[in-house]
């Protein structure tokens, strides 16, 4: 079957969407069909008898037009050579100005770049180019060991880091002892001799500028990177390092001329040590950034190390274990107890129990026989089984888990948008602010340029746009890596933020308050048919249904021992019932609302059928040439979590209301169960929608939780849709959240979480707009101006500086702690 979703132009009214429904449910090979009035698509299931091109051309014969939606390629790039928040807006920037690029967003914590472009327009090596010529590396994408590959690259960058950190703090620690130890008068610490300051100048000079060397030669990439950034006008936390280290070390060699001319005073002027200690320990921030960066994508790195590497195959009845990227689809597997399912595919032979926790966050093991599907990385408990491979490599369901987390780590949430305006300013106005600080002292001490250059590099240095640009993609990591653990999917940082606004939510009866799995409970007749006879011809009309009312009766049929006949003739009639002949019968099955259309009298049945409502069971209709035959009665059984959820929701200040196209009185009787607020009852499927634009016409943030292709509109149109991972690739494709188990628990799980991590993003935020508004005018001087207080020296400024980053990513690791409240864990 064929998922796709079309654009519709043209309509005006819900009587053009019924149309456009109607005329393509005729079309041989519709699966299924649904228009959204509201948002102008048609959602449609079509096998592949049919084409794209029939469904368009059917729309367009009745006055319509139907088109797809321009087919954007997606990559994801890592981005090498990044080093601060500026950095990943200049390569946004970069690429977003390429024709044919319809989004770009560059995520500084995972260091990858998320480009939609249209391949018709621009190339990915023309992408690749505009980031090289930003002055990053494009690094490889789409390889089959691009995540072996990417985390050995990341595992490097920490080895190299922490070697240039060890290596410049052999040299700064002495540095800075000999820089310090002579100015503390209050203690008497061993110096060498031989470069007294006060004896040996020259030598204390010349030492300094020696020790200073390697670990400017070690930080060499900060003035690379930084004075390229500066040249190309387009400064970033480099260049600030660069400016005001070279002018510590320019300032510190000029007075070490000075003092070889035998200005002897200059040796109280030196800032050697001030360079070697602030490339020290901005070298200790970012081998700590990079080690904390890591530990936020660990959920990414436990799912990838699922899979197993190899598979054992059936050849001509012969075991061969091969490497997994050689297995096809048809092979026959065969996994032993304690092994992993190398790929998704169906069993076709022996018995099983298999633990699929990594998919669904269920510990209990599911029990699987043949016909009963597998997916790649669950692991077999006891028995042997044989299955057949039909989903391999990147289409199994853990590589979409891995893909939809992949994408949610590296998406932007609104609340990041003010962040990023400000990291794009941010080092201009730094230096801005930093030149303007450093004349004004010069000239307001009268020509202290020893004072001036304290300040100006102070300023620099304790400027962090890191910060801001860690705070809220590190905590989104953190989030959704914690929600795929417990088999809650969130698509996107958009969809985890909005999350937590969501004051009402909307269940969809059949399938997600109730398990979906509807038992004929009731058979009455009214006339001179039999019971078997009125639930034989109900069944073997309802045959062509899918429906689950149609499919129970059908299943109750069967287990009476019923024999179905062959319909002449089918028509489902959407939210009302169906039509069918049957051995030269005509045959109507379903709501009070389809009898009134055809005129058929329910005389001494309806408070029956009332009856049967407030019992919270479906009453059926049935028709036999124009006349009442009597009813079927059908309950649908509400899941243990239900109630649990929606009381927890409550608790949450949350309203719930359930929408379905049962009658009223058993939409009531359900509601009742479960203790939901409001129910919205006899709506038919293309109305679901209008039902959810009508709440938040009301000022209200919806949520819809729904499992089936019907649900979809509604699903696109909620603020947030939430899906069922039984439901349909429809449903999960329109939701915003996929819910891996039907454990209805997980809908204030999954909202709780977006709560977490909000409040953790504007944690971050608050810090690092606090750490900046308050540090900057510190190291401008700005105590020392208004109350004679002390000033920052560069040094802690540069430590300052390295734990905001630090800082950030450490509270957004607290997120590793979120227990969802499920009433089971």
């Amino acid at each position: 079957m064929e998922n796709k979703t079309l654009d519709i132009r043209g309509m005006t009214c819900a009587a053009c969407a019924q149309r456009i429904e109607k005329t393509v449910k005729k079309l041989p090979g519709i699966s299924q069909a649904s228009v959204n009035l509201a948002s102008e698509k048609l959602f449609v299931e079509y096998d592949s008898s049919l084409n794209l091109s029939d469904i368009k051309n059917a729309v367009s014969k009745i006055g319509y037009e139907a088109a797809e939606k321009t087919e954007y390629s997606d990559v994801t790039i890592p981005i090498g050579g990044m080093t601060c928040a500026a950095c990943a807006r200049r390569v946004e920037k970069a690429v977003g100005k390429l024709e044919g690029v319809e989004s770009s967003s560059v995520n500084f914590a995972t260091e990858k770049a998320t480009i939609a472009y249209d391949p018709r327009k621009v190339r990915l090596s023309a992408i690749k180019a505009a980031i090289e010529k930003a002055g990053y590396q494009a690094l490889e994408v789409n390889k089959a060991d691009a995540a072996d590959e990417d985390r050995l690259r990341k595992q490097q960058e920490i080895k190299t880091l922490w070697t240039k950190f060890i290596t410049s703090a052999v040299f700064s620690l002495p540095l800075l002892y000999i820089a310090m130890a002579p100015m503390i008068s209050f203690i008497r610490l061993p110096f060498p001799s031989a470069i007294e300051p006060m004896n040996y100048p020259l030598a204390y000079a010349l030492t300094e500028l020696i020790l200073t060397a390697p670990v400017i030669g070690v930080g060499y990439k900060f003035y690379a990177i930084g004075f390229k950034a500066l040249f190309q006008r387009s400064p970033n936390m480099d260049s600030l390092i660069a400016i005001g280290t070279t002018a510590a070390v320019l300032y510190s060699i000029y007075n070490t001329f000075q003092i070889a001319a035998g200005h002897f005073m200059a040796v109280d002027a030196l800032y050697f040590e001030s360079a070697g200690v602030i490339i020290t320990l901005i070298l200790l921030g970012k081998s700590l950034e990079a080690v904390s960066k890591g530990r936020t994508s660990e959920a990414i790195k436990k799912l990838m190390g699922l899979a197993p590497k190899t598979a054992v195959i059936l050849e001509n009845g012969q075991e061969k274990e091969i490497p997994i990227d050689e297995v096809e689809i048809g092979d026959i597997i065969l996994v032993k107890p304690g092994d992993k399912i190398p790929v998704d595919g169906t069993v076709t032979g022996g018995h099983t129990s298999i633990d699929e926790s990594m998919l669904t966050g269920e510990s209990m093991p599911v029990d699987k026989k043949e016909g009963d599907p597998v997916y790649a990385a669950s692991l077999n408990t006891t028995g042997v089984i044989q299955f057949k491979a039909e989903k391999i490599g990147s289409d199994t369901a853990l590589a979409q888990i891995i893909k939809l987390v992949e994408d949610a780590q590296g998406s932007k949430a609104p609340i990041a948008q003010m962040a990023d305006i400000v990291s794009g300013y941010f080092v201009p106005v730094v230096c801005v602010i930093a030149l303007l600080a450093g004349i004004g002292w010069y000239f307001g001490t009268a020509g202290d340029l020893k004072f001036a250059l304290t300040i100006f590099i102070s300023v620099l240095v304790i400027a962090c746009p890191c910060a801001l640009g860690l705070a809220t993609p590190t905590a989104i990591m953190v989030g959704t890596g914690k929600g795929a653990e417990n088999g809650i999917l969130i698509k996107g940082g958009e969809a985890l933020e909005t999350a937590h606004k969501i004051n009402t939510i909307v269940f969809d009866k059949t399938g997600t308050i109730t398990e979906g799995k509807p038992k004929v409970t009731d058979v009455l007749v009214a006339g001179s048919v039999s019971k078997d006879r009125l639930l034989q011809l109900t069944a073997s009309a309802e045959r062509g249904s899918e429906h689950p009312l149609g499919q129970a009766i059908v299943l109750g049929a069967k287990e009476s021992g019923l024999t179905l006949l062959e319909a002449e003739q089918f028509d489902s009639l959407t939210g009302r019932g169906i039509k069918a002949r049957l051995e030269g019968e005509d045959i109507l099955a379903g709501n009070r609302k389809l009898m009134d259309e055809q005129n058929i009298s329910l005389a001494g049945m309806e408070e029956i059928s009332d009856r049967l409502a407030e019992e919270g069971k479906t009453p059926m209709y049935v028709a036999i040439n124009g006349e009442l035959a009597g009813i079927v009665a059908v309950a649908d059984v509400v899941k243990e979590s239900s109630r649990a959820a929606i009381e927890r929701l409550h608790k949450m200040g949350i309203e719930v209301a359930m929408i379905t196209g049962d009658n009223k009185k058993t939409a009531a009787a359900i509601a009742k169960q479960v203790g939901i607020d409001r129910v919205l009852a006899e709506v038919l499927p293309q109305d679901k929608s209008n039902e959810v634009k009508k709440l938040q016409s009301e000022n209200r943030k919806v949520a819809m939780v729904g499992d089936g292709i019907n649900d979809a509109p509604a699903l696109a149109q909620a603020d947030i849709g939430i899906a069922i991972g039984s439901g349909t690739d429809v449903a999960m494709e329109s939701a915003d959240i996929v819910l891996m188990r039907s454990d209805l628990m997980d809908v204030p799980a999954a909202i709780d979480l977006s709560k977490h991590t909000i409040r953790n993003i504007k944690q971050n935020l608050f810090w690092a707009f606090g750490y900046n508004v308050i540090g900057i005018p510190i190291a401008a001087g700005v105590l020392h101006l208004l109350f004679n207080g002390p000033l920052l020296n560069p040094m802690f400024a540069a430590a300052a500086m390295s734990l905001s980053s630090v800082s950030v990513l450490t509270n957004a690791l607290r997120l590793k702690r979120f227990r969802p409240d499920t009433g089971k864990r």
